[in-house]
């Protein structure tokens, strides 16, 4: 009795146990988590939106960490805690880089989004939230969805990796040619988890619910570990009637779809370019010759093909290309399965062999296309290795005649190298993951470009009527994808007309289309299915994704204007494209600083402190001075020798310039790293005489002015915390405004508007290229070469690398310099300034109407500190500093000026 009595008190303790393990929720839990995609004409808009609790006794870290697919560009995101939101803010990518630095050196929280690839996505943020605290984290991203074999293809990652009790995923389709099919996927559902699936379909709309229950989510009744973990998938096409495709208008913005179907296929000759170096032994070469065994019975018999295989040497398997017969397609089976790997990789010598196979075929059929399919996973070893000459060779040979696909086979290959060889020869760049299912992936790309049915694709529009239109001639249209153009109405048209030329394997087509503009718009109206101006936004998604597909093959003169024009549309419309990153700061709170041992604020130094720290570039021994908590300035105390990359002191110097641990300027000094053998310095003393002999203030100024009829120089600095956004000069009688951009986490300017009245003639300069807008017309100018033009006695000329100079007859001549060292900015100055009138205002125009000095006279250079008061009757105190002189006439040595701190 006893026994069982003890034995069953054991039963239900351990029923206890179980019961609270499985009752037991994780301390960072998600109680809330919603996708929200709504799709309309086939650009989509997904906001995901994670709400997480703390259920803990002490702060802990919560992470949202979301896979996006490759094309998809992010448009915002927001972290709100306890009720205070903190929105991300996209910018360009360094500037973006150093306010993330900046923020994690001052001991913020801070999440940052950036894409080092086109072919790469992840988001991933983590902040730290205290006890019993909610954080609501929300990510917004777009994407403009792809046709390939027929089907459109909406991917959602599901990975919360723990059961939500509120779970939901909602995507709402809105398709005004009629949705013609809709199909949904997943690698994890279950027929319990079917029962959360709904689906509701009528003639242009859909509406799919995955909404599961905790019990739905749950692998296992006893456990509570998750079954959502992977692909959501939403397949569906749409109908077509009207044979040149159809166009949708809203807001003065078109689209135009074209995808032609049930047409005779041209016929192809391929040549598969083979990699069977070393680094292909084992599951990758199987699965290459599973591959190449299916896209062998995918050939029709109308098609010529053959095989080079290479390594360091290459070989071709025919002298010729040969038709697709059934005993031809059987010797190269063979062929393909006795293809093993070994030896290096000389990846030009093969291209070059499969250009000479199709520049000497015979046989072939006259309307026919040609193409290379190169397949590798390494970089070139053998025969010519360098990059660039393989490249300028291939695209040298081929001319324009073929086309070249490459495939780059995991992540050791050069994808950049292929991408760009690609691209330049009329093909595109595919991955290949190297996963189970790597031949599948190789399989899906050969069926893609398998059926081409037009040639010669131009869409034509009327010229005078349309802006910014997107890339509308096309070489080949393989049958399952789509052609997208896209554009601006700028004339009150109420028939926008389309005319499409190509080529088909039997004839020359023309097919023509007319678009009535308001009844286009009309479609639109409901605006509970479409997301403000949607192909306003699918027009800058397609301008910019084409820009950089563009620069990549473009010479380094027109890259630079390219990414320019794309980082321009990326900032106007907040993407998150490989210009750009995004940055979330989340201040932390005074009670969270215990939780923060490296925090600015816990081991601070005291006011007038100085601290010291030395840091080795590139090309000069830098000394950090960092006095009263301000930012820190480099001092030059060495001759120029060579390193490899920045490195800085761990050890203390000695007496009052020691280095102190807690300080900022420390805890930068320790985010540096260093490569090779190079010395490490304890002491400054053998350095010391070099400091002294130098001015302390040894840096840029922001702006630098000589005052008109005065042998005297005036550096203003602007507090950036008033505004990013200043206007220095505005003169009404010179017809003259000039605007400036403070940058992010650069205390310089980084942008600089030039405006003139007469020409009616705007000047936008960045770091990165300049725009010059006149009459509706935009031309784009790029730093990395110097040009001249002249509009209406307006003359604009670019030095290479250095400066820009806008002159106008009897008008004061405006100079930006280009400074690159230590971070990129644009110094402003003025030429011929006594032409100023005395109308002139603005933060720096103000000192160039009448300024006096107060106290002492204009000559005494002994004095260090002074009044200056601007025509407007405001005193300015100011203090005597050496300043770098960033004007290209100066002989470029510390200048004596007059240091000024404005607040506008």
């Amino acid at each position: 009795m006893e026994q069982r009595t003890l034995l069953a008190l054991m039963v239900f303790s351990s029923l206890i146990v179980l019961a609270e393990t499985i009752d037991q929720k994780p301390a960072i839990e998600i109680y809330s988590l919603h996708v929200d995609c709504k799709v309309t004409s086939r650009f989509a808009h997904t906001v995901i939106t994670s709400r997480i609790i703390n259920r803990a006794n002490e702060s802990r870290e919560a992470t949202f960490e979301v896979e996006l697919p490759k094309t998809a560009f992010i448009t915002n995101f927001s972290m709100s805690i306890d009720g205070e939101v903190y929105p991300g803010k996209i910018k360009e990518k360094a500037a973006a880089q150093n306010e993330y630095d900046t923020a994690v050196s001052q001991g913020q929280s801070a999440g940052l989004v950036k894409i080092t690839d086109r072919k790469l996505e992840q988001f991933h943020v983590s902040v730290s939230i205290a006890a019993a605290s909610k954080v609501t984290f929300e990510l917004t991203y777009e994407e403009l969805l792809k046709r390939q074999l027929g089907k459109y293809e909406l991917l959602l990652k599901v990975r919360p990796k723990q059961l939500v009790k509120h779970f939901q995923i909602d995507v709402h389709i809105f398709e005004p040619q009629g949705i013609q099919f809709l199909e949904t996927d997943s690698t994890f559902m279950t027929n319990e988890l079917t029962e959360a699936l709904t689906k509701v379909l009528n003639e242009t709309k859909a509406r799919i619910s995955f909404k599961p229950t905790l019990d739905q989510q749950k692998k296992d009744s006893m456990l509570g570990e998750t079954l959502l973990n992977g692909d959501f998938v939403v397949r569906y096409d749409v109908k077509r009637e009207a044979t040149a495709g159809d166009i949708q208008i809203v807001n003065g913005y078109f689209v135009h779809y074209f995808a032609p179907q049930e047409m005779p296929v041209f016929p192809k000759n391929v040549i598969f370019v083979i990699d069977r170096s070393g680094s292909m032994t084992g599951r990758k070469i199987q699965q290459t010759r599973d591959a190449l065994l299916k896209i062998l019975q995918d050939l029709r018999p109308e098609d010529h093909f053959s095989f080079i295989t290479f390594n360091n040497k290459v070989a071709e398997w025919k002298s010729s290309l040969l038709p697709a017969t059934e005993e031809n397609l059987a010797s190269a089976a063979a062929l393909v399965q006795t293809l093993n790997a070994r030896g290096g990789t000389d990846i030009s010598g093969a291209l070059l062999a499969a250009v000479g196979m199709l520049d000497k075929a015979e046989g072939l059929l006259e309307n026919s296309i040609s193409m290379i399919i190169l397949l590798t996973d390494g970089q070139p070893t053998s025969g010519e290795r360098n990059v660039e000459v393989i490249q300028e060779n291939v695209q040298k040979a081929i001319n324009g005649k073929y086309a070249l696909f490459c495939l780059g086979f995991g992540f050791d290959v050069s994808y950049k190298f292929l991408e760009k060889m690609a691209l330049s020869n009329g093909g595109i760049a595919r991955r290949i993951y190297e996963n189970a299912d790597a031949a599948l992936q190789l399989q899906g790309f050969y069926q893609e470009v398998a059926t081409p049915i037009l040639m010669q694709i131009e869409m034509q529009y009327p010229e005078n009527s349309i802006e910014g239109l997107t890339k509308n001639n096309f070489k080949v249209f393989f049958e399952g994808s789509e052609i997208i153009v896209s554009g601006k109405i700028s004339n009150e048209l109420d028939i926008l007309p389309v005319e499409i030329k190509a080529q088909s394997h039997t004839s020359n087509l023309t097919l023509k289309e007319e678009a009535n503009v308001k009844e286009k718009e009309q479609v639109f109206q409901n605006q509970r299915y479409i997301f403000g101006n949607f192909i306003e936004r699918l027009w800058a998604y397609l301008s910019i994704q084409q820009l950089l597909e563009k620069a990549i093959s473009a010479q380094e003169e027109d890259q630079k204007a390219l990414e320019a024009q794309a980082l321009d549309l990326s900032l106007q419309y907040s993407f998150v494209t490989p210009l750009t990153s995004m940055v979330v700061t989340k201040p932390q709170q005074k009670e969270e600083l215990a939780n923060k041992p490296t925090e600015a604020g816990k081991n601070s130094p005291p006011r007038n402190t100085l601290l010291f720290s030395i840091c080795l570039n590139d090309t000069h021994l830098s000394l950090f001075l960092l006095t009263d908590n301000e930012r820190p300035r480099s001092l030059l105390v060495g001759a120029p020798f060579k390193s490899s990359r920045p490195r800085m002191p761990s050890e203390d110097v000695s007496g009052s310039h020691r280095l102190m641990s807690g300080s900022s300027a420390s805890r930068r000094s320790s985010e540096i790293q260093t490569r090779g053998n190079r010395r490490m310095f304890s002491t400054v003393s053998r350095f010391r005489d070099a400091i002294e002999a130098q001015p302390l203030a040894y840096e840029h100024p922001q702006l630098l002015l000589q005052l008109p009829r005065q042998n005297e120089r005036i550096c203003l600095n602007i507090d950036k915390r008033s505004q990013t956004s200043v206007q220095l000069v505005s003169d009404p009688e010179q017809g003259l405004t000039v605007t400036g951009k403070l940058g992010d986490g650069v205390n310089h300017f980084v942008q600089f508007d030039i405006n003139y009245e007469n020409p009616p003639v705007q000047i936008h300069v960045y770091t990165h290229a300049i725009l010059v807008s006149h009459n509706n017309k935009n031309d784009w100018l790029s730093w990395t070469k110097s040009a001249s033009s002249t509009l209406q006695g307006l003359r604009v000329s670019v030095e290479k690398e250095r400066s820009i100079t806008a002159s106008l007859p009897n008008t004061v001549t405006v100079k930006i310099s280009l400074v690159k060292f230590p971070d990129d900015f644009l110094g402003l100055y003025f030429l011929n300034t006594d032409r100023f009138s005395d109308q002139v205002t603005g933060a720096l125009g103000q000192f160039y109407s009448k300024a006096q000095f107060g106290s002492n006279s204009n000559n005494d250079q002994g004095a260090v500190e002074r009044l200056l008061r601007a025509v407007s009757g405001s005193e300015h105190k100011i203090t005597r500093l050496y300043k770098k002189d960033y004007r290209l006439e100066s002989a470029g040595e510390p200048v004596s000026c007059w240091s000024i701190d404005l607040t506008p």
